[in-house]
């Protein structure tokens, strides 16, 4: 830090060179790693290697229907064969309307997607879901905690909100439609899969347009909820115009630049990320509007900079922290984002 000072125009090479000069005696740091800390100190505009640990983000209490949406698998069950039950269900957290209710046999991620595809399709796309930070809404050893779930749903346009872990009251209304729905849909529990699920589906169409509820003064949900706006069509070809090369991140999870590979995570396995040299041998590496961290050519491994994904919320509702990390890095770069 102090060469830094000393000497502004340097860059982590030098720095680093000429702390193996100095201290020829100890290992000296990777390039990246010597980045890292200028970064932690302010010294660069990026942010410092660390590990991810699950926090929660800041959480909203939004008043329209499909601003937020809620989800979690309520706490397993035996069924009368012996197989256990997972249900996994959605709501809106406007309207408590239960989008979803599935009886599955796994908390996989791969049983999930069709799930929420299947309520995007009916419903459209919320603004935000809110989810606890367990598979298959988050990944405690990825890349800033991310699933492969999640990044289908910031693909979507969809902000990720996260309760903190161990406070299953931030998602209260949730987990009390998930007591309403324990004493009225699996006790006594059904003989299969299929016989539970046509349960959930009853259970289901009476919480949604019969069954009063009293936070609603005395309405069903189905009379304050309405569709999304946003219809769901899939996914666009992700393009990085303003990075030097476009990359598809590999089924393992890394990044080929000639013979350079870089971890990043199984998480964006088959996304395109962006790459752009940024200061000497240092690149950084985004993935849509957002910054993952950088990497040398020495060590080739990342360095994560801050958490982009925490969804940020005011008074007024939702904050695109898409936009706003995009206008935060070219104001630092200097230059005008693209409208």
């Amino acid at each position: 830090m102090q060469l830094r000072r000393e000497h502004p125009s340097w860059g982590a090479p030098k720095i680093r060179e000429k702390l193996r000069r100095r201290h020829d005696d100890i290992q000296t740091p990777a390039i990246s790693t010597v980045h890292a800390v200028l970064a932690r100190h302010g010294l660069v505009r990026h942010g410092r290697r660390r590990r991810y640990k699950a926090q929660g983000t800041r959480l909203s209490r939004p008043l329209q229907p499909n601003d937020l949406w809620c989800a979690d698998y309520k706490g397993e069950f035996m069924l009368a064969d012996r197989r256990y039950c997972y249900p996994l269900t959605i709501s809106d957290f406007s309207s408590r309307y239960l989008l979803g209710c599935e009886a599955l046999d796994t908390t996989k991620e791969a049983f999930a997607f069709p799930v929420f595809q299947r309520v995007f399709v009916q419903f459209g796309l919320p603004k935000a879901i809110r989810t606890d930070n367990g598979v298959p809404f988050a990944s405690a050893h990825a890349l800033f905690g991310l699933s492969k779930l999640a990044v289908w749903w910031l693909r979507l346009g969809i902000e990720i909100e996260r309760i903190k872990p161990g406070h299953p009251q931030q998602n209260g209304r949730h987990e009390r439609m998930h007591l309403t729905l324990k004493k009225e849909a699996t006790k006594p529990a059904a003989r299969n899969l299929l016989q539970q699920q046509a349960r959930f589906d009853d259970f289901l169409d009476c919480y949604n347009h019969e069954r009063p509820h009293q936070a609603l003064d005395m309405r069903h949900p189905g009379e304050r909820y309405r569709a999304s706006p946003r219809p769901y069509r899939g996914l666009d070809e992700l393009s990085y115009p303003f990075h030097d090369r476009t990359i598809t991140v590999t089924h393992c999870g890394r990044i080929c630049m000639g013979r350079r590979k870089i971890n990043l995570s199984v998480a964006l396995a088959g996304q395109n990320v962006g790459v752009k040299q940024v200061a000497d041998r240092i690149w950084l590496v985004s993935f849509m509007n957002y910054d993952l961290g950088f990497f040398d050519d020495e060590a080739c491994r990342l360095e994560p900079g801050s958490n982009p994904f925490e969804a940020k919320w005011t008074s007024h509702g939702i904050v695109d922290t898409r936009a706003a990390h995009a206008e935060a890095r070219s104001k630092a770069s200097g230059l005008t984002p693209p409208r």
